[in-house]
């Protein structure tokens, strides 16, 4: 006569856990994401959690990944957004609204949400404006403190210095968006790399606060700070090839060499 009880017990706890499983709404459609930039009609720039980026590029037509989630009271930040198979930190505002740039290239790309290593969105889909030229090099930043401001640096085989003061190159690359809100993502493009030997660093800048930013130890959220840097060759073609590093990074004004390598 107990195992009704024992039953009830057990699907009470199986509805609970079905409540808690997070979902998503993210905007865009299916057959081709909306393209608007960053900035709207009216010229403001769009707002991204929790400060709007500050568009110093050279890289034009970006779009906003925008969306939401929900249920997420036991699941903890920072979420994974996965762009074309680069993993970046995700966090959101206090009701889960996220916004977060990217300028895609032409063909077939993917944005894909995570929460607690489980993929629960996941959206292909086709950018037919042919117009925009395929990324042949894609370096991609992010990080996994929040309070935090990681810079993304880059050194050309002719010489050129890609950072946030001087984000346009004259050999046609340059910086996206430089991300301001804590774990980027910030973005290194090229269309037509040079051959040779290209350095890649990561500077550990500053902490961002509710004042604004300042260069005090300890202001930050974690003690150590996670770094990912994404290289891609010929990205969203079959000759795509990619490599990861994760890089840790501990106090204000570290600068590391993530790679050197010749292309």
């Amino acid at each position: 006569m107990r195992i009704l009880p024992c039953l009830l017990l057990v699907l009470a706890a199986f509805v609970a856990t079905a409540r808690a499983e997070p979902s998503v709404s993210l905007e865009g459609p299916t057959a081709g994401w909306r393209y608007n930039g960053l900035n709207e009609r009216d010229g403001e720039a769009r707002v991204a959690y929790p400060t709007p980026p500050i568009d110093r590029g050279a890289q034009r037509g970006r779009s906003l990944i925008e969306g939401r989630l929900k249920d997420l009271a036991d699941a903890r930040q920072p979420y994974r957004l996965v762009v074309n198979g680069n993993p970046l930190p995700l966090y959101t505002d206090a009701e889960g609204r996220f916004v977060r740039p990217y300028n895609f290239g032409a063909g077939s790309n993917s944005v894909a949400l995570s929460v607690d290593g489980k993929t629960v969105k996941r959206v292909q889909f086709y950018e037919a404006n042919q117009s925009k030229t395929p990324a042949r090099l894609r370096i991609a930043l992010g990080w996994d403190d929040p309070k935090a401001e990681l810079d993304l640096h880059v050194i050309t085989p002719d010489g050129q210095h890609a950072f946030w003061a001087h984000p346009v190159l004259s050999n046609g690359g340059g910086l996206d968006v430089d991300s301001v809100d804590g774990p980027g993502p910030e973005m290194f493009t090229l269309a037509a790399p040079p051959h040779g030997t290209y350095l890649v660093y990561v500077n550990y800048w500053g902490n961002l606060g509710p004042q604004g930013y300042n260069f005090q130890a300890g202001s930050n959220q974690n003690d150590l700070i996670t770094a990912q840097i994404n290289l891609v060759f010929n990205e969203n073609t079959v000759n795509e090839k990619r490599e990861t590093f994760v890089v840790p990074l501990r106090a204000i004004g570290d600068l590391l060499l993530v790679k050197s390598f010749n292309h």
